[in-house]
């Protein structure tokens, strides 16, 4: 696959501002900082498709982005990378975080075309409750997650391995749903692609968790 167009088409801080052309889409969740937008980017092959910011918690509402891909046949497929805002930034008010959750969870439990989420992890980072309670929230409403260990060039080969281990056994993951990837040398872009398009594929004729959701 080739990405032939990527752009941006909503910015939605409820549920009236959501697309409705039913494309699949996947959501990507995150810790502040966690290289969020940055492996959006890599995965769009564009540099400035999701704005990379140095102050954490500057996501604040939710951004549709439509990806077009080729084939080798030169047909087209399309859906919507989501990025949610990001969590664990302690000096935004404690309302707002609670706005945003709230915003979240109204996407999450409800928007049929989601196929699947990607939590990014930066591969440095030990697993939080914030990370295990959303990956359990998830499993709970059938949505299937997947694990992006971002920013993984900061280690070398070997000790990447030690953590990938020790983290792929902390959310207690298959070991092909827990990746590593860095934005910065393409590291597991390609996995990830095709980790999202088995997601999309499982997915075609319902959505994840249908009937888990209200």
């Amino acid at each position: 696959m080739r990405i032939r167009d990527a752009r941006i088409v909503a910015t939605a801080v409820g549920p009236a501002g959501f697309p409705s052309d039913e494309l699949p889409e996947i959501a990507f969740l995150g810790r502040s900082n966690a290289g969020k937008s940055s492996l959006l980017n890599a995965l769009a092959g564009r540099r400035e498709l999701a704005r990379v910011s140095s102050t954490p918690g500057k996501t604040r509402a939710l951004h549709f982005f439509r990806i077009e891909r080729l084939d080798d046949a030169d047909r087209v497929s399309s859906l919507l990378f989501v990025d949610l805002p990001g969590y664990g930034f302690a000096r935004v008010a404690r309302s707002e975080r609670a706005a945003w959750q709230r915003l979240v969870e109204s996407y999450l439990t409800a928007r049929a075309p989601l196929r699947a989420a990607v939590l990014i992890q930066d591969l440095r980072r030990d697993v939080g409750d914030d990370e295990r309670d959303l990956v359990a929230w998830l499993a709970e409403r059938g949505i299937p997650v997947l694990v992006a260990l971002a920013k993984s060039d900061k280690l070398k080969a070997g000790a990447r391995g030690v953590r990938w281990r020790a983290l792929r056994a902390d959310y207690g993951l298959e070991d092909a749903r827990v990746l590593l990837t860095s934005a910065k040398t393409k590291l597991g872009i390609d996995a990830l692609w095709a980790a999202i398009d088995a997601q999309i594929e499982a997915g075609a004729a319902a959505a994840p968790g249908d009937q888990n959701r209200p």
